[in-house]
């Protein structure tokens, strides 16, 4: 099988020629209000929310590094200027409201990589000139390629790198939660049911996947503690599972990662152990009765097939929920699960909005196929998480 090995840096892709050229020279900058005024009337994304909380209390505290040729971190925030409308024309709030931009808008977001097969692949730049604004989460970034059918990106023109009494402002530095060694967590995920939630491909319906299992556990009297292990930072999906019933939900944005895509695997690996750990754990609801995580994107991308072979998933995850786009994607994925040595308990996703797809599944496979809002129905998601009706221990794949 072959797998788009995404584990090296992501450094030096030629930029992607864009439709509308970066045009930040040609763009009028006003005269500047003090920093504070600044900050305070900046729109915040989603994936800032923490250090926009931090700003909002004490604006005074931060200051800007304007020099040019600054190489970013994953996770660094900048005040930056929209330059060119583009595919976002929002940007996701702290409180995932979607802002309207405009040209000449300041924001604050922070930079990270994105591997988006429906959207961009975009890498962290090497300085602080003009960039992408890659996701509506709020990713700065550097658009290498994108899908055919959508838009070029916005186009921002950082002004500066975000900067504090310890240096540049990063993510992690404002997270609740810190990333821990994988072979450091307590365990607590050993001793609670884990389920994983994977998938063919991006929009292939993991993430309705897991709000419905969460739903129809709820409805069963379980308690349901959820996460999102990989991927671009965006509200929806956590909110979503909060709607469903979830009683505690945290994605990597929670351990201060704007993007999990471009860090070394290692790190990717920590996130997930860290993640499955505290959602393991008691909060002030309780402990929970099951955990569910999903991981982002497909099994053909790098990151997620080796997530799945890892000492640190194996350890820790009961079951695997897979998600799939179509019947012959189903087929496919079930296969390469296998190859990876994981046995899905259920096969669900888009593929189910079909009752023809549905049904050509069913015929290919020897895996129960779900639709996806059966997983609503108690006995159905019980069954998918492996959980007898009534309260037991840790389940068996």
């Amino acid at each position: 099988m072959s797998i788009l090995d995404t584990s090296p840096h992501t450094r030096g892709y030629a930029p992607r020629p864009v439709a509308a050229p970066l045009r930040a020279a040609d763009v009028a900058a006003p005269v500047p209000d003090p920093l504070v005024r600044r900050l305070l009337r900046a729109k915040k994304a989603y994936s800032t929310r923490f250090v926009a909380a931090a700003v909002e209390a004490n604006p005074a505290a931060f200051d800007l590094i304007t020099d040019p040729m600054r190489a970013p971190r994953p996770g660094d925030v900048v005040l930056a200027r929209v330059v060119t409308i583009g595919q976002h024309r929002r940007l996701e709030s702290p409180a995932s409201r979607r802002q309207t931009l405009f040209e000449g808008d300041e924001i604050v977001v922070s930079y990270g990589s994105r591997y988006a097969a429906d959207q961009f692949h975009a890498v962290i730049p090497q300085d602080l000139g003009p960039c992408h604004l890659a996701a509506a989460g709020g990713l700065a970034s550097r658009v290498v390629d994108q899908h055919a059918a959508i838009k070029d990106a916005t186009v921002i023109e950082p002004i500066g790198l975000l900067s504090d009494a310890n240096g540049v402002v990063n993510l992690s530095a404002f997270a609740p939660h810190p990333v821990r060694p994988a072979s450091s967590v307590s365990g607590a995920a050993q001793r609670v049911p884990v389920v994983a939630v994977v998938g063919t491909s991006m929009n292939s319906g993991k993430s309705t996947t897991l709000a419905c299992l969460a739903r129809g556990l709820a409805a069963a009297g379980r308690t349901v503690h959820a996460g999102k292990a990989t991927g671009t930072g965006a509200g929806n999906d956590a909110h979503h599972y909060t709607d469903a019933g979830a009683d505690h939900v945290i994605d990597f944005t929670d351990f201060g990662l704007p993007s999990t895509f471009g860090l070394a695997f290692e790190d990717v690996r920590d996130v997930f152990a860290t993640m499955a750990d505290v959602l393991a754990s008691p909060t002030g609801r309780g402990a929970p009765d099951v955990v569910l995580i999903e991981i982002a994107d497909g099994l053909y991308q790098g990151d997620t097939r080796r997530l799945l072979t890892d000492e640190a998933f194996r350890t820790v995850v009961d079951r695997v929920v897979f998600a799939a786009g179509d019947a012959l994607g189903a087929s496919g994925g079930v296969g390469a699960l296998r190859e990876l040595g994981c046995e899905p308990s259920v096969v669900s996703g888009v593929l189910t909005s079909s009752p023809l797809a549905t049904a050509e599944a069913r015929a290919a496979l020897d895996v129960r196929v779900v639709p996806t809002f059966d997983l609503c129905l108690p006995s159905v998601a019980l069954s998918a998480a492996g959980l007898a009706p009534g309260r037991d221990g840790h389940a068996v794949a």
